[in-house]
C-alpha cells in the first residue's frame, strides 16, 4: 500500500514534466501513418524542451533512426514505447540505492542555496529512521541561524539528536564533533549540512575540503558519501554546479529535489549521462514522505503514466 501510495505521489509530482514530454509526444504521433523526418525532429524538441539536453537527445534520435532504417520501428504508436525503452536504458545504470555499512556511515549534504538541502536532510533522517536506523544531524551550515534552528526543531520533534554550535562557528568543527559523538555511541548514520554555496565561489568550496580532510582523522572512509541535493528547476544550471561540486570535493551521488515544481524533469537524465553518478534520492513534495530512494523502473512508469 505505501509503495502504491508512492508511485501515485511520484506520478503526480512528475506531472509537469511528463505534459512536456511524453503527453506531448502522444499528441504528436496521433494519426500519424509513418514515422518520418519531420516526426523524429518535433520528438527532438520535445526531449530538449524537457532539458535532457543534447547529448542525451542525440543519442536518443540516433538509437531511433537506426530502428526505423533497420525496420524494426515502423509504427509511430510504438515509438512512445521504444523511447520509454531508451530512456530506461540511460538511467538503469545509476540505479544504486545506498547500503550502509560502515558505524556511524556518514553523508554530508553541499549544494547552493535554495535547493532544498536542510529540508531534504530532515526528510532523509525520516527515513532511515523508518528503516530502523539511528540517526545523527550535524548542523554544519553555520552561516544561516535558521538551518540551524529548523534542524534543531525538526529533531526534538522526532528524538533525533542534533550536534550544533553557535552561528559563524567553524562548519567543520561542529561535524568533526558530530562525528565523534556518533563514532562513540554506535549510531548508524551521521547526516551532515554543510552552507549553501555557489560552484564560483572558490574560498567556501575550499571549505568543503577541509570538512572531508578532518573526518578522515576520525576514519579514512569518511565521509563515506557525498550528495549534491540539486533542484530541478535548474535545469542545466544543475549541470554545471554538479561539474564544479564534484571538482571540487568529489560526489557519490545525487539528491534531486522540487522535481514536482518543474517541466524540467528531463534533467535527470543529462545529468546523469554527463556525470556518471548514481541518484540516490529523489523528491517531488514537502512532506517527509515525499523523499524516496531513486529506482529507476518507477521513475521511468511515473514519467509515462497514463491519466485516462
Amino acid at each position: 500500500m505505501l509503495k502504491q501510495g508512492w508511485l501515485s505521489r511520484l506520478g503526480q509530482g512528475l506531472k509537469r514534466t511528463r505534459h512536456a514530454l511524453t503527453d506531448s509526444l502522444a499528441n504528436l504521433v496521433l494519426g500519424k501513418k509513418v514515422i518520418n523526418e519531420e516526426l523524429l525532429q518535433e520528438l527532438e524538441t520535445q526531449l530538449l524542451l524537457s532539458d535532457m539536453g543534447v547529448d542525451v537527445t542525440d543519442h536518443i534520435l540516433k538509437q531511433l533512426t537506426e530502428q526505423v532504417a533497420r525496420k524494426e520501428l515502423n509504427d509511430p504508436e510504438r515509438l512512445i514505447t521504444a523511447l520509454k525503452k531508451q530512456l530506461q536504458d540511460l538511467l538503469a545504470p545509476y540505479d544504486t540505492p545506498l547500503t550502509v555499512t560502515d558505524q556511524p556511515s556518514v553523508i554530508l549534504m553541499v549544494g547552493v542555496n535554495g535547493a532544498g538541502k536542510t529540508t531534504s536532510i530532515a526528510k532523509l533522517c525520516h527515513y532511515y529512521q523508518q528503516q530502523g536506523k539511528r540517526v545523527m544531524m550535524a548542523a554544519g551550515d553555520t552561516f544561516r541561524a535558521a538551518a540551524i534552528e529548523q534542524l534543531q526543531v525538526w529533531g526534538e520533534r522526532n528524538q533525533v539528536p542534533v550536534v550544533a554550535q553557535h552561528t559563524g562557528a567553524d562548519s567543520a568543527s561542529v561535524i568533526f564533533d558530530a562525528m565523534q559523538m556518533a563514532t562513540a555511541k554506535h549510531y548508524d548514520l551521521l547526516i551532515a549540512d554543510t552552507a549553501g554555496r555557489l560552484h564560483t565561489q572558490e574560498p567556501l568550496m575550499v571549505e568543503l575540503t577541509k570538512i572531508k580532510r578532518v573526518l578522515t582523522k576520525i576514519n579514512p572512509a569518511a565521509p563515506h558519501e557525498v550528495w549534491l541535493v540539486i533542484d530541478a528547476g535548474m535545469g542545466q544550471n544543475a549541470l554545471r554546479q554538479a561539474e564544479q561540486f564534484h571538482k571540487a570535493i568529489g560526489l557519490t551521488g545525487l539528491c534531486v529535489t522540487k522535481l514536482d515544481g518543474t517541466a524540467k524533469g528531463g534533467i535527470v537524465f543529462a545529468i546523469t549521462d554527463k556525470m556518471k553518478l548514481p541518484i540516490r534520492f529523489i523528491g517531488v513534495g514537502e512532506q517527509l514522505d515525499d523523499l524516496k530512494p531513486f529506482h529507476s523502473g518507477e521513475f521511468i512508469d511515473a514519467l509515462f503514466l497514463s491519466e485516462s
